[in-house]
């Protein structure tokens, strides 16, 4: 099973998009729907302070009456972020996203952000290695049959 980073080396778009924890979580809304993407990284001086998903704002703005222009990102974003390294495995990334119940994993390789990983990358990577597991057992079995 591949790793984190041969993930990373594999995406479309390889930039991280991030957000400062100052801003109100009305223009990280903005930046969620401009990228298509369902988290963003929360950096302050180079460094990850949290991250910002969908569901923050479900939970933290909209379900508390909060509004999303005058509320900044740092009061509603999850402080204390659980992280991958590049190393790591598609499995063992899944695993921890499965057992913590949340659906965007970032990689951290020596304390820089260089990726995040989606559950739907995951699930997507697991498809394909099956999918590839089975086409190469099918082929062993034909050739087995052929001899």
């Amino acid at each position: 099973m591949k790793t984190l980073q041969q993930l990373i080396d594999n995406k479309k778009h390889k930039d991280v998009i991030t957000v400062a924890p100052h801003r109100p979580v009305f223009d990280a809304l903005v930046i969620l729907a401009e990228y298509q993407i369902g988290a963003l990284v929360v950096v302050e001086n180079a460094q990850m302070v949290g991250i910002f998903s969908e569901r923050d704002y479900a939970r933290e703005v909209i379900l508390k009456g909060r509004s999303s222009k005058t509320t900044q990102i740092s009061d509603v974003m999850t402080h204390n972020v659980i992280f991958a390294k590049p190393e790591d495995s598609v499995q063992d990334a899944m695993a921890i996203m499965t057992s913590k119940n949340f659906r965007h994993l970032p990689v951290v390789d020596n304390g820089k952000v260089v990726g995040i990983m989606s559950l739907g990358d995951l699930a997507k990577e697991t498809i394909q290695y099956q999918q590839d597991l089975i086409a190469q057992l099918e082929q062993r079995v034909g050739d087995k049959l052929n001899k």
